[in-house]
């Protein structure tokens, strides 16, 4: 059984989008994993802790056979493996960041995984590559990705040439 899943991207450390795309074609050579398409890339302010570069923000949908915690698995190996250090620090400066953003329809809560990914409506620099990739897509609790994208401010969120 194939599963469509919703992944953000994003990084503010070195060759960001060299990075992003290594990492798009690494997960898209795992097995279980293949990428059906991917969003613009986007110059997107920081969030958070404002005393860092800007990022760059991507997404990309996914056909996979994983179960969502496997594909979290894979997408947290593929961090580790382009230099991401998950130090306990919030939004904070980092090398690679990759979210399952959603998972088909699943609604999903525990200690490891929250889909679909709680802050999405709040986060234009999620939302504008989401609606690239997927507008018309429900996220459930939280509604149509492309709604969502008109309620947000992303006014200092640019696409990259």
């Amino acid at each position: 059984m194939s599963v469509t899943a919703l992944i953000g991207l994003g990084g503010n450390l070195g060759d960001v989008r060299s990075r992003l795309d290594a990492a798009i074609g690494t997960l898209g050579s795992l097995p279980g994993i293949e990428v059906t398409s991917c969003s613009r890339f986007y110059r997107t302010p920081p969030w958070g802790n404002l005393e860092q570069p800007d990022f760059v923000n991507a997404a990309i949908a996914v056909e996979t056979s994983l179960s969502a915690h496997a594909l979290l698995d894979a997408l947290l190996a593929t961090e580790r493996a382009f230099g991401r250090v998950r130090d306990g620090e919030r939004w904070g400066p980092r090398t690679l960041d990759l979210d399952l953003l959603a998972y088909g329809d699943a609604v999903i809560d525990d200690e490891r995984l929250a889909v679909p990914h709680p802050r999405i409506a709040e986060r234009a620099f999620v939302l504008l590559p989401l609606a690239d990739i997927a507008p018309d897509t429900v996220l459930p609790g939280q509604g149509r990705v492309a709604d969502l994208l008109t309620a947000v401010d992303a006014a200092e969120c640019f696409p990259l040439a």
